[in-house]
């Protein structure tokens, strides 16, 4: 497959593009964080974007969606990437409605998916439980309690938990930390007794949640999936998640270029524009190849999530390694390349520094995916 966009698809690129840019620009973030605002985003913004459709790219027709695929989500993506808007697209629009739409039941996916594409519904992904992405090591217990399960342990880094109306928790039901059996996911209401949220606002401005369980009852009717059996419905979802996580790292990556490059035309040094010098020519000639080889891994990532699912795990891993590098390149260069000012609060380049780096961690970092790859190829 060509790995270029259909017409369709920049169609939908630059509706996405000139809704972000005209209504979320990096000015928009920098007051979310300046006011302290207790959402972390604009829930206005958030209904106008799933009016738009946005909300729900990824829900089949059925359920009020627009029944798109991953590529779609990724382009969508990459310009919240652009202008590093603040929303719970990714938590979801993308993670969530992915996890309900491929492990959920007839039940659950009728109450849920349809709130999710409307927008009235914020879901969050709680996977991690400690300073790294290591879903195998999912220690949170769900021990059986008469018709269902008890919930005891803590979840990390969980995106956009703070305000989410739905938790997909994942637990080990058997097993030890490590294996691949034993673990299930779970719907948890937010409200329920013995689960306790606390914000942690990351240090891009954005915003995540620590969440504890103590002895939280759950119904069965609320397993997502099968019981013991949810860490290949999991692993799905967090390669969906890595591959739109790539996607807005290399918007991230372009806007930063361009903006440096508008820089090296602008900065004039010993009466000449600083862009005028050859080493600083070579070092945007390279960083403008890194960005498109990313792009195109990116997009290959995603276009084989959309074709064979069972089967992109390796080039998602691919892409999610190059898009982490690549990213703090830009983010390095563009600072280093505005000089002193790029360190300044004053210049925007610092908070795309800071996204990209929280982007490298979520979901594995280059070294994470490396170390995937090489155990899928028997190293």
């Amino acid at each position: 497959m060509a790995l270029v966009l259909t017409e369709e698809q920049s169609m939908l690129r630059d509706s996405a593009r000139g809704l972000i840019s005209d209504k979320a620009p990096v000015s928009h973030l920098r007051h979310l964080r300046d006011t302290k605002d207790a959402t972390g985003f604009s829930r206005e913004f958030w209904k106008e974007f799933a009016e738009m459709g946005f909300a729900g790219l990824l829900v089949a027709e059925e359920f009020g969606g627009s029944g798109l695929g991953f590529v779609e989500a990724g382009v969508v993506m990459e310009e919240i990437g652009r202008t590093l808007m603040p929303s719970p697209f990714l938590s979801s629009a993308v993670l969530a409605a992915s996890a309900l739409s491929r492990g959920g039941s007839a039940a659950q996916k009728s109450e849920h998916l349809p709130r999710i594409s409307s927008g009235a519904l914020i879901a969050a992904l709680a996977v991690d439980e400690g300073s790294k992405h290591r879903p195998l090591q999912t220690a949170l217990k769900a021990v059986r309690s008469g018709n269902g399960f008890r919930l005891s342990g803590a979840k990390a880094l969980v995106v956009d938990g703070h305000v989410a109306d739905l938790f997909i928790v994942a637990a080990r039901t058997a097993g030890s930390p490590g294996e691949r059996d034993g673990v299930t996911l779970f719907l948890v209401d937010p409200k329920a007794k013995g689960l306790s949220t606390e914000r942690t606002i990351m240090v891009d401005a954005h915003n995540a949640a620590r969440i504890d369980f103590d002895q939280v009852e759950i119904d069965a009717d609320h397993v997502l999936g099968e019981v013991d059996q949810g860490f290949a419905l999991l692993e799905g979802v967090l390669n969906i998640g890595r591959g739109a996580v790539a996607s807005e790292m290399v918007g991230l990556s372009e806007e930063v270029f361009s903006r440096t490059v508008t820089y090296l035309k602008e900065r004039k040094q010993f009466g000449r524009a600083i862009g005028e010098f050859q080493a600083l020519q070579h070092r945007a000639a390279q960083l403008y190849i890194d960005i498109e080889i990313t792009r195109a891994a990116v997009l290959k990532a995603l276009q084989a999530l959309d074709g064979q699912f069972d089967k992109a795990a390796a080039a998602v891993a691919v892409a999610k390694a190059r898009a982490g590098t690549t990213a703090t390149r830009a983010v390095q260069e563009g600072v280093q390349m505005h000089g002193g000012m790029g360190m300044t609060d004053q210049f925007d380049i610092g908070f795309f520094m800071k996204r990209a780096r929280v982007c490298e961690e979520l979901f594995g970092d280059a070294n994470y995916h490396a170390d995937q790859l090489a155990r899928m190829r028997s190293y």
